[in-house]
């Protein structure tokens, strides 16, 4: 029986990766788990049913059942969204530079007027972080308009992205008011990583939910159940 469990636990993870639904691994770990009990009983190896490569059989198994598949490609999509973001705050680095005379023409603030350091904060940081995340969310859904769930990708990293922001961004200021707001290479670096990583993991979740989003709307409350032989 351990031996059962274990084959089915590989199978599992291979059908995850595979981008199979959980209503479909249940159906597909049930009718496999019938057969290797029915190896088992008849005094076979239910090791030797699947063969040395677990992940390869349960890949054929999914494929002969015609079950439905959703792809991650999160590397594309991240890869994607960090090239937006990029471009996103150039874009926004640009438009900063050329409002802000304009911007400090049109208002021209007595100097009498103390503007609140956390309007300031906001206006310097919030400007240029909304494009870098419009970057990134129209860079996925246009680029990779092709793949399964890609707008519901991007309107979760609409939401996601602008939040990692918010979050990133008094870490990101405080590491620079330790290091005296220091334009070493090295200190540099570590903010651009520590944001670019902030759009990462946003976009990498915004995919995660997307498609469990979509796994479990595909998943039938009562899948039928077909017999799977190993082939």
């Amino acid at each position: 029986m351990d031996t059962i469990d274990r084959l089915l636990g590989e199978a599992d993870q291979a059908w995850r990766g595979y981008g199979v639904g959980s209503a479909d691994r249940a159906t597909l770990a049930a009718d496999l788990r019938l057969d290797l009990r029915a190896a088992a009983n008849d005094g076979g190896d239910p090791a030797q049913l699947i063969g040395g490569d677990v992940a390869g059989f349960a890949r054929r198994l999914a494929d002969e059942a015609g079950v439905r598949r959703v792809r991650g490609d999160y590397g594309r999509v991240v890869g994607t969204a960090l090239i937006g973001a990029v471009l996103g705050a150039v874009l926004g680095y640009g438009l900063l530079e050329a409002a802000y005379p304009v911007f400090v023409h049109l208002i021209d603030i007595p100097r009498s007027i103390d503007v609140p350091i956390q309007l300031a904060v906001a206006v310097a940081y919030g400007t240029p972080g909304a494009v870098v995340a419009a970057g990134a969310v129209v860079a996925v859904r246009t680029r990779l308009r092709a793949l399964p769930e890609i707008r519901r990708t991007a309107r979760l990293m609409s939401v996601l992205v602008p939040v990692a922001g918010i979050v990133i961004t008094p870490i990101t200021v405080g590491f620079a008011w330790a290091t005296d707001y220091s334009l070493a290479p090295s200190v540099v670096v570590t903010e651009i990583a520590m944001v670019l990583g902030a759009i990462a993991g946003a976009t990498a979740l915004a995919r995660r939910l997307s498609l469990r989003e979509a796994r479990t709307a595909a998943a039938s409350p009562h899948p039928e159940t077909t017999r799977v032989k190993p082939a």
